[in-house]
């Protein structure tokens, strides 16, 4: 069942059955914590609050006791139970080790702050990274986009950087299957754009004949996030990953994570969470060479929200000082000399960090050097 933020009941709120098991409900709360953290939604007090009620539904439901209590009595009783001297520990929440405050005074019931959520999300992805991810293997892939390989781990968009916690919702059953079970993009008459299995291009006279590159569209198996969908804005803030692009729409079809829901979307309505390096910092400069990954753009401010992975923290960047990994296909950007590039989408072959430029293919022919501030996600 969907979540409902605007229940009261702890199940509800998670979209999970009453009888979930504790993985069911740990999976729940992992999907629904990415969407609503703070960090991936600024300046949104909304966000802070569902991500709060999401954070205290897990840490009831998490503890055994708890949960048997709340299951017998409701949520007052469960709040009433006291956490003794030591608090309570959440041993279906990742181990025994964590504590919950909780609590009001005078038995008023238990209203989770935003330190303690955020405490329990450090506690439940560690120093994984939850915003990005692999979705189960490798992603971003050399040769064929259309095609990948679980391998059962590697980094995200195969950087060699630690898997995603969040990949084992998919169980490696993202587009392109996984060694033994499937493995070329898809599944017979599988997803759009492809053929002979999901693998795109077509047999000509016996031979295959491979299709041409795009250098202006997101690469198959970049992890995404849905935003500003009017249609259908329960969908935004959704993770899900790129399986096609069809140029003659000028459309993605994305992937919901753990929906099976194919969604057509416009390139203006994805976020891509791409891996970056943080560079020319004068402020910080031990933040310099650090890896991240890009979980929110804020417009507000003209700003990323950058998940240091490790560090487990996030920080807030100008796209000056955010270098995109090569093969992240950004939108061309705020070019004075040469207005009419601008909008253009390309592929980071390179960046010369002495000049301070990516080398930005848009065509097969041509190649523009451009600063960090004209290319974003």
């Amino acid at each position: 069942m969907p979540p409902n933020l605007n229940s009261e009941d702890y199940y509800e709120i998670l979209g999970a059955p009453r009888g979930a098991s504790d993985d069911e409900l740990k999976k729940a709360y992992r999907k629904l914590a990415v969407k609503w953290h703070p960090d991936k939604n600024p300046d949104n007090e909304e966000a802070t609050k569902n991500f709060q009620k999401i954070s205290e539904a897990y840490a009831t439901l998490s503890d055994e006791k708890k949960r048997r209590i709340y299951d017998q009595y409701g949520k007052q009783a469960a709040d009433q139970m006291g956490d003794g001297a030591e608090g309570s520990t959440f041993g279906g929440a990742g181990g025994p080790g964590f504590h919950f405050g909780g609590g009001a005074p005078g038995g008023s019931g238990m209203h989770m702050s935003s330190e303690e959520a955020d405490l329990l999300f450090s506690h439940i992805f560690g120093n994984g990274d939850p915003f990005g991810g692999s979705f189960g293997g490798s992603r971003r892939r050399s040769g064929n986009p259309h095609m990948s390989f679980n391998m059962g781990g590697g980094g995200p968009r195969g950087s060699g950087m630690g898997m995603d916690p969040l990949s084992m919702m998919f169980g490696g059953g993202m587009p392109g299957g996984s060694m033994g079970g499937g493995g070329m993009g898809g599944s017979m008459g599988g997803f759009p754009g492809g053929s002979m299995g999901g693998m795109p291009g077509s047999f000509s006279n016996g031979s295959f004949r491979q299709p041409a590159k795009r250098y202006n569209a997101i690469p198959a198996g970049t992890v995404v996030s849905l935003k500003g969908l009017v249609s259908k804005p329960e969908r935004n803030g959704d993770r899900g990953e790129v399986v096609d692009y069809d140029p003659a729409s000028g459309r993605y079809t994305v992937l919901l994570e753990d929906e099976g829901e194919h969604l057509r979307v416009k390139p203006t309505n994805i976020l891509q969470h791409v891996h970056v390096t943080l560079h020319g910092i004068e402020a910080r400069p031990e933040l310099n060479g650090r890896r991240g990954t890009v979980m929110a753009w804020n417009g507000s401010k003209e700003r990323y929200n950058i998940y240091v992975m490790d560090m487990s923290k996030v920080v807030s960047l100008k796209p000056a000082n955010v270098v995109l990994e090569n093969e992240t296909v950004g939108h061309i950007i705020g070019l004075q000399s040469k207005p009419e590039l601008n909008g253009n989408w390309g592929t980071i072959k390179s960046f010369d960090r002495q000049a301070g430029r990516y080398e930005v293919q848009v065509s097969r022919d041509q190649i523009l050097r451009l600063k960090l501030e004209n290319v974003v996600v």
